[in-house]
């Protein structure tokens, strides 16, 4: 007998409630639903699998967009390398949180593991924003009800979206489109960030090169590493410069 771990879960929660992490992560809760719900309707629908693996995923992976990405590879029978090489690039901005997290989590004993492992954009968000006292123990563990609180949200969505998209008979074409319009998303919130459109063009002409060149099994990989490779050598010709310029003004003040 298989067991739905989202009723284990919010009962869990309802027995560790504490209100003012419940009011903190309100803002979790009305994003993780929905979107999970089109995770569960997408896992359903693009994949032979039964509805529980949309728990059992949330549960034991816990990725978010990475999860949404997998559902589209996997639907069109994409290789190990290539779900491995996507999902990697797609989270690599996870080792900066952890990196500037690391002082805040020593110590946190059995919790340190299960913080590590259930931080997302949002929660890694609330655990730098929100107020901490001097407590590092108590503030500790209201980090580990923040990212649990936000787990049970996520697991909540993706179960009742299972569920809906295999209980209701409903033409589901064009909703692997949440994935594009996900990405869309994530990619105008880079680009506020950065203030800078290059990365953008860069990446769509990748893009653009390798679906006109590669075999479609070969194209997300190619076009992840032109990239990457054409990021890393703007970088490094920006270094040069940089290092040419302060030479000349160093040059110029010496010869005055």
């Amino acid at each position: 007998m298989v067991y739905d771990a989202s009723p284990l879960c919010i009962t869990v929660c309802l027995i560790v409630f504490n209100r003012s992490v419940f009011q903190l992560t309100l803002p979790v809760l009305f994003g993780y639903v929905p979107l999970g719900m089109a995770f569960g309707v997408l896992f359903v629908t693009q994949l032979d699998y039964p509805w529980w693996g949309a728990t059992l995923m949330s549960v034991a992976i816990y990725a978010g967009a990475g999860q949404i990405l997998a559902i589209s590879l996997l639907a069109a029978h994409a290789g190990l390398l290539e779900v491995f090489v996507a999902l990697f690039v797609l989270n690599a901005r996870h080792l900066f949180y952890g990196l500037s997290l690391l002082g805040r989590f020593r110590g946190a004993g059995w919790r340190k593991a299960y913080l590590i492992f259930g931080l997302t954009d949002e929660t890694y968000s609330l655990l730098t924003s929100r107020k901490r006292h001097d407590n590092g123990s108590d503030e500790q563990r209201k980090d580990a009800l923040i990212t649990f609180y936000n787990q049970c949200y996520w697991i909540l969505g993706s179960t009742l979206g299972a569920l809906l998209g295999r209980a209701v008979e409903f033409d589901s074409t064009g909703i692997e489109f949440a994935l594009v319009a996900l990405f869309i998303v994530l990619t105008i919130e880079q680009y506020k960030g950065l203030g800078e459109s290059l990365p953008v063009w860069i990446g769509a002409a990748s893009a653009g090169l390798c679906l006109a060149v590669l075999p479609a099994d070969q194209q997300l990989i190619g076009a992840v590493v032109v990239a990457t490779l054409t990021l890393l050598g703007h970088y490094r010709l920006n270094q040069r410069r940089t290092a040419a310029d302060d030479a000349h003004r160093n040059g110029g003040h010496s010869h005055g």
